[in-house]
């Protein structure tokens, strides 16, 4: 429709990136409520609650930003030229400086300039066009609180991922290992079991540390060992105990913080980070429950905490440096033991609403919508994760470099980045104040700048990229991320012909060749789980089905019953079903083939069950053997041997 035929309203919200209509998930055009536009309009500080504000408001935008401006950021891909319409000075990244003529030349270098006009001075970054090529491989989904060995203490550490990453490889061939996300949390009680709700993304994650692996217990005196490992909690129960683990942990770093030998890091950004955890110990997880004075961090009551809590600040910023330091060693250590791909880290999509993240840099966030997901057949009321958007303004007036911060995080110990909802880059789901999930609206974001960020610290960090694409997801994601050489997703349970009656499953040799394949996923069964139907079984005792038991019984029965019928087909012996699915992710056509710990060892729960929180143990359930009994456990190497056999090591 013509811009001067739709409504004003509809017209401010386009300049703002806010959807008025979407297609949802079964390719049908739903139109979004007029006021859903309005409260959407107001996390960007639009007043549109009548026709005269609106008419302001679409002044207000024509008149921000001059005839011939530039944009606050500007991002071109490696070769490429880009009409300026004006003479200016490219400052480079190493500080050297270039006139230019109108428009930016095609040889500039990668990396993160600076555009000087006689009136603007804005952010230039020269991103490459396509990554290189990932070597196939196959590898684990792991996830690491999961793991327990005879050094960890009731949660699986870097020191086990270290030690899980290395065997792996040497005695498995596997050249890739995916690890669940372990970003930050806020260090107070109750301690947040998702790792998809950290507090911050650009820092790890302290209750992962092994306390014993680390430079200052071996050198401390035989008391203080004797002391910090007399902390060590209870390993018996069923469950992992999130509270009970960092209780034990943090008293043995505060036992060891006054012995200390390692050198801590001068860097601002993670001294910020370590006055909040100093002040959540003091005031709670959620800084907004904060007294006021404390909610803003460059204020004096803060810079009065900083230096009440000096002792305490240091602790934090020792522990991320521990954290640096055992993350950097599994890193080494898989890369030793001949790792192609090495270790994967997870970007989770988002962080909690009232974490470090949004404390340090407020102003970025939509503090007061959250992110989530349309309705579909899935979810028929759609999802609400709870997490606070980027503002895609604020994004780019701030060079993108909160976007770049994060991704660097994760680059620092990281071989490799798998983005949770990669479609986020382009658009997100936003639920105002208020509003039930469905209640929303899809708010877009610069994609060429938001992929061409991703692939520019990805290249300097010399790692893959792997975008997690399942679900509603437009065309233009999974078709960009290919172009840009980055690898999609595929799941063994969704790769079906859903234009045809009953969905039969495809032929592997025919899945997305540049994609990260495997049979499940954290938030589906395993294998033992989905061939038990305990999928069925759960979500029936929490009263979580949309139809009855035995229509899910019977529908779950046709599938295993049409999925083993492919298995079959491929002629695969269908003796050991954990072995013939496994036989058959081999023949992917995917790059990257990966299976988890839980579907080789004949776990029945899955890790998350989505639409619960305390219903199920979420991110709490360990595998059923140690790290040590998994490389010798009856069936694991039955299980990836055809996945090894069909991407076998170099050399």
């Amino acid at each position: 429709m013509p811009d001067e035929d739709r409504s004003p309203l509809h017209q401010l919200a386009d300049a703002h990136g806010i959807a008025t209509r979407y297609e949802n998930s079964d390719q049908v055009w739903v139109e979004v409520d007029d006021d859903v536009v309005v409260a959407v309009l107001r996390q960007f500080g639009v007043d549109a609650t009548s026709d005269d504000a609106v008419a302001a408001a679409l002044t207000a935008v024509r008149e921000a930003r001059p005839a011939g401006a530039l944009p606050p950021t500007i991002v071109v891909q490696e070769g490429a030229t880009r009409v300026l319409g004006t003479d200016a000075e490219v400052v480079l990244e190493d500080g050297s400086r270039r006139r230019i003529e109108g428009a930016l030349p095609a040889d500039l270098p990668l990396g993160w300039h600076r555009v000087v006009t006689a009136e603007q001075d804005v952010t230039l970054a020269v991103v490459p066009a396509k990554l290189p090529a990932v070597h196939p491989a196959w590898g684990w989904m792991l996830q690491l609180y999961a793991l327990h060995s005879a050094g960890s203490w009731g949660i699986g550490d870097y020191a086990d991922l270290a030690t899980f990453a290395a065997r792996s490889a040497a005695e498995l061939d596997a050249g890739v290992l995916l690890v669940n996300p372990v970003q930050a949390f806020s260090p107070a009680h109750p301690v947040e079991r998702s790792p998809y709700s950290p507090a911050s993304r650009r820092f790890a994650n302290p209750i992962y540390l092994n306390v014993t692996a680390t430079e200052t217990f071996g050198q401390a005196g035989e008391a203080t060992q004797d002391a910090v490992r007399s902390l060590a909690p209870d390993r018996d129960g069923e469950l992992i105990d999130y509270d009970a683990v960092w209780t034990a942990k943090r008293a043995a770093l505060e036992l060891l913080w006054p012995h200390r030998v390692e050198e801590l890091p001068d860097d601002a950004d993670l001294d910020g980070f370590a006055v909040f955890c100093a002040l959540a110990e003091q005031h709670g997880a959620d800084w907004r429950d904060w007294p006021e004075p404390l909610r803003d961090p460059a204020g004096e009551e803060v810079a009065k905490a900083r230096e009440e809590l000096k002792d305490r600040v240091g602790f934090y910023v020792w522990l991320q440096h521990l954290c640096r330091v055992q993350l950097a060693a599994a890193r080494t250590r898989a890369r030793e033991a001949g790792m192609t791909v090495g270790i994967v880290h997870d970007l989770p999509v988002g962080v909690h609403p009232g974490g470090a993240d949004t404390w340090a840099v407020r102003d970025v966030f939509a503090a007061d919508v959250r992110v989530g997901a349309p309705p579909d057949a899935f979810n028929q009321q759609g999802q609400d994760w709870n997490l606070p958007p980027w503002r895609p303004d604020k994004l780019a007036e701030a060079g993108y470099a909160p976007f770049r911060d994060v991704i660097r995080g994760v680059l620092r110990y990281a071989d490799g980045i798998r983005v949770d909802h990669i479609a986020g880059l382009w658009r997100l789901w936003w639920i105002p104040p208020g509003e039930p999930a469905h209640r929303g609206t899809y708010v877009h974001y610069d994609a060429e700048a938001m992929v061409g960020v991703l692939a520019l610290e990805a290249h300097r960090a010399g790692a893959v990229v792997v975008g997690e694409d399942l679900g509603t997801v437009e065309d233009v994601v999974t078709e960009t991320m290919h172009e840009r050489g980055m690898l999609s997703s595929a799941v063994l349970w969704f790769e079906r012909d859903w234009d045809t009656p009953g969905h039969p499953f495809t032929d592997p040799a025919g899945w997305d060749p540049d994609a990260m394949a495997s049979i499940s996923t954290h938030d589906l069964p395993t294998v033992a789980g989905w061939l038990a139907a305990e999928h069925v079984r759960v979500r029936a005792e929490l009263g979580l089905l949309d139809r009855g038991v035995e229509a899910e019984r019977q529908a779950a029965a046709d599938e295993r019953e049409a999925l083993f019928e492919l298995v079959a087909r491929e002629g695969i012996p269908d003796g050991d079903p954990v072995v013939a699915l496994h036989t058959l992710l081999a023949k992917a056509a995917s790059r990257l083939v990966l299976t988890s710990p839980a579907d080789v060892t004949g776990q029945v729960r899955q890790p998350n069950l989505p639409g619960t929180i305390d219903q199920y143990p979420n991110w709490r359930i360990p595998l059923p053997v140690s790290v040590d009994g998994f490389f010798t456990a009856k069936g694991v190497r039955a299980a990836v041997a055809p996945l090894a056999a069909a991407r076998p090591l170099p050399g």
